[in-house]
């Protein structure tokens, strides 16, 4: 007999766990993600690099005729621009042409469009010239007040003729000749006369916003020096206790600063035998506020006083311009008459 409960029989395995199958290409869905948006992004840059030159050269004609409709030159006359304004051509533009039609770069366009964009391009580089040339202009008319206003206070002072005065591209140069009256020989302790005439310059300097360069220098004898190893460290200590004076008078001491440059810039030519005299000098420079292009204009704005010269007063140069209205308000104008049919 077999024992009871069917021992001998065979007992069934219990049902195995299997283990959750992990997906290891789940890496292919964000890789292709970032591939269609990649794709994307350069469709979107092709399309917008993509011009259409039709219309570029219809904008191009008309920034042309805008551009060259009045032209200002540093007399303040008006003049239409060359090659353009009235001579230049009208484009007209295929209403089919779209972006990304393949008409893109010059190859497609015709001369009458090729020579409208030239136009423009002409004619903004004349815009800028012109804009320019009326920065100067105005600077420089800025630059002789300022000059006229130390002039009245040096006149009343009877020093006029101690200081020069010059326009270049950095601004309003006043020049000071270090003779004897301001520095003494191998010093630079500021005597009387140069307190006074750095008394009669700083008022008007301190209203001023420009910034101020005080350059000092030496003449070109090769003396030797007893108090100062060379003339780098005298024409240093001259402009320095030049600035110091100014800035004991009002004016700022981050709006300025001082430079020595012994004699590497004469103001005359040394072989003259004033540049003893005169290239032993300190310059005070007002800065001028114009960017670079548009300063380098100034000593062609400024004319005349581009050179050396003694200041002038403001009451001298209301008589010179009253003195010139006369000859403009007479000069003869050419009759314009309308021909008839």
């Amino acid at each position: 007999m077999s024992s009871g409960g069917g021992g001998g029989g065979k007992r069934k395995k219990p049902h195995e766990e299997h283990e959750e199958h992990v997906n290891h290409e789940r890496w292919l869905v964000s890789y292709a993600d970032m591939l269609t948006l990649l794709f994307v992004l350069f469709v979107v840059l092709y399309s917008m690099s993509d011009v259409n030159m039709k219309k570029f050269a219809q904008l191009a004609n008309g920034l042309s005729e805008g551009f060259g409709a009045q032209s200002a030159a540093f007399q303040g006359k008006q003049a239409v621009l060359e090659g353009s304004g009235n001579n230049t051509q009208i484009v007209s533009i295929d209403p089919g042409a779209g972006s990304g039609d393949g008409k893109a770069g010059t190859s497609d366009m015709t001369a009458k469009e090729i020579q409208a964009v030239q136009n423009a391009l002409v004619a903004q580089s004349r815009a800028k010239a012109s804009k320019d040339a009326q920065a100067a202009t105005k600077e420089a008319e800025d630059l002789k007040k300022i000059e006229n206003k130390i002039s009245d206070a040096l006149a009343k002072q009877k020093l006029l003729g101690q200081v020069k005065f010059t326009i270049d591209r950095r601004g309003l140069v006043v020049t000071v000749v270090t003779n004897e009256i301001v520095f003494a020989g191998d010093r630079a302790d500021l005597k009387s006369g140069g307190q006074k005439i750095l008394n009669a310059v700083a008022p008007t300097l301190a209203k001023l916003p420009n910034s101020i360069e005080v350059d000092g220098n030496t003449n070109q004898l090769n003396a030797r020096t007893k108090y100062y190893p060379s003339g780098w460290e005298l024409s240093a200590a001259r402009a320095s206790t030049t600035v110091r004076y100014l800035s004991s008078h009002g004016i700022a001491k981050n709006r300025m600063s001082a430079v020595g440059f012994s004699d590497t810039k004469p103001l005359i030519d040394p072989a003259d035998p004033r540049s003893i005299t005169m290239n032993r000098r300190v310059d005070i420079v007002v800065l001028t506020t114009l960017p670079a292009d548009q300063a380098a204009l100034l000593p062609t704005a400024s004319g005349s006083d581009a050179k050396l010269h003694t200041g002038q007063t403001t009451a001298q140069a209301e008589a010179i311009a009253k003195a010139a209205e006369p000859a403009a308000s007479t000069t003869p104008t050419t009759p314009t008459t309308t021909p008839h049919d």
